[in-house]
């Protein structure tokens, strides 16, 4: 992904990349630096990145990260490391409560040096919380340093990312993707989208697997999943939702939902409301449907 050079567009928008002062310090003593934010719904975040990795966590709503290689989805139960100097822009739905560790590279040896989710148990979360409330000078042989260094310790990456959409870079797949992205209740089929792209539909089916590892059907539900979780979490109620993404029934759309990710949409997102009042505790898992990682 390229920067982008135009302005960003409004107060809101101008938030999520303010903190820049945290994130391109090279404090060699200080390898992670936090930041709590209060945001409410708005536009994308203009491209980015920063010098310290980081780890992003919405302790209550709902966000998107995307970057060059996909989308990543971040409820309150989950959190997105992003590495150093990685470009990606952040758009939150709903209010969210954002918490950020800046990290300086080379603090946590064993994270990839690509986008990944990461779990986040009672005790992370907690930490990360707190690690948020403290001064930017905190002392780092002191108990805040200590902090630190469990967080640290408590990182790890997950085996699955059910909420993580790979991009295609084929330009006639992109055209397909982009329009299923804009619009996630078309019903057409690949060789009515195909021939809007100027391509044939064989052809798209081999550059799906190709290019996501997923195939056009698989693609497209996802797709809607994501979206689903974005109009779910800015409030949409559940029926409407379901028709505006293309299915029959409200009934099917739950299905979809509870197959994806083990519960309906209303245990779901009380769930995460019962983590951010701090009385639940995020589920074991979830059921994987798409690997957080790009096909080799």
């Amino acid at each position: 992904m390229t920067k982008n050079s135009a302005n960003p567009t409004g107060d809101a928008a101008e938030a999520l990349s303010r903190p820049s002062e945290q994130g391109d310090d090279p404090d060699p003593h200080r390898p992670v630096l936090g930041v709590s934010r209060e945001l409410p719904p708005f536009q994308p975040s203009p491209p980015h990145c920063h010098f310290r990795a980081q780890l992003i966590h919405a302790s209550a709503g709902v966000m998107t990260i995307t970057t060059s290689d996909g989308i990543w989805v971040t409820p309150p139960h989950l959190a997105l490391w992003v590495p150093s100097m990685i470009w990606h822009h952040v758009r939150v739905y709903g209010r969210v409560s954002l918490k950020t560790l800046y990290i300086l590279p080379g603090a946590v040896p064993d994270m990839p040096d690509a986008c990944r989710v990461v779990p986040v148990s009672p005790l992370l979360r907690e930490l990360i919380i707190h690690a948020c409330a403290f001064p930017r000078d905190y002392d780092p042989d002191g108990p805040e340093g200590r902090v630190m260094a469990v967080i640290l310790d408590q990182m790890r990456v997950s085996t699955t990312a059910p909420l993580y959409l790979p991009m295609p870079r084929d330009p006639r797949l992109a055209v397909v993707c982009r329009n299923l992205l804009d619009n996630p209740g078309d019903r057409r089929t690949l060789p009515e989208l195909a021939a809007r792209a100027g391509a044939v539909d064989r052809t798209l089916l081999r550059l799906f697997l190709k290019e996501t590892g997923l195939t056009f059907r698989i693609w497209r539900r996802q797709a809607r999943l994501l979206a689903a979780l974005r109009k779910l979490a800015a409030g949409e109620p559940v029926m409407a939702v379901a028709m505006d993404l293309g299915y029959e029934s409200q009934s099917a759309f739950i299905a979809m939902f509870r197959r994806a990710l083990g519960v309906t949409p209303g245990r779901y997102f009380a769930r995460d409301e019962g983590l951010r009042q701090g009385h639940a505790r995020p589920a074991a898992g979830v059921s994987q449907i798409v690997p957080d990682q790009r096909p080799p």
